[in-house]
């Protein structure tokens, strides 16, 4: 068994740190699409909004948000939230 050189170290902290850096510009690619989607899936817009699921069944049962459901899954419309939420302030 060869014994680990300081060569050996600096290589390896080399690749953890790209490593690093590539995890941080995936996460930072992933938050750029999700802002360029007008329609989100629940769990998203929950997320994004802080809401339960019962608020977001009630705002699309009232007809106060867009909503499509497509095989299953609701997808609702970001900007009608936004607005939702803008108006109740």
């Amino acid at each position: 068994m060869e014994p680990i050189t300081r060569q050996d170290l600096e290589v390896l902290r080399s690749q953890i740190v790209q490593d690093v850096e590539l995890l941080m510009n995936a996460k930072d690619n992933e938050n750029e699409i999700d802002s360029q989607f007008e329609w989100l899936r629940s769990k998203k817009i929950r997320k994004l909004m802080d809401i339960s699921p019962a608020t977001l069944q009630n705002f699309r049962i009232s007809g106060k948000i867009r909503h499509k459901k497509i095989m299953g899954s609701y997808y609702y419309n970001k900007t009608d939230l936004i607005n939702l939420f803008e108006d109740e302030r």
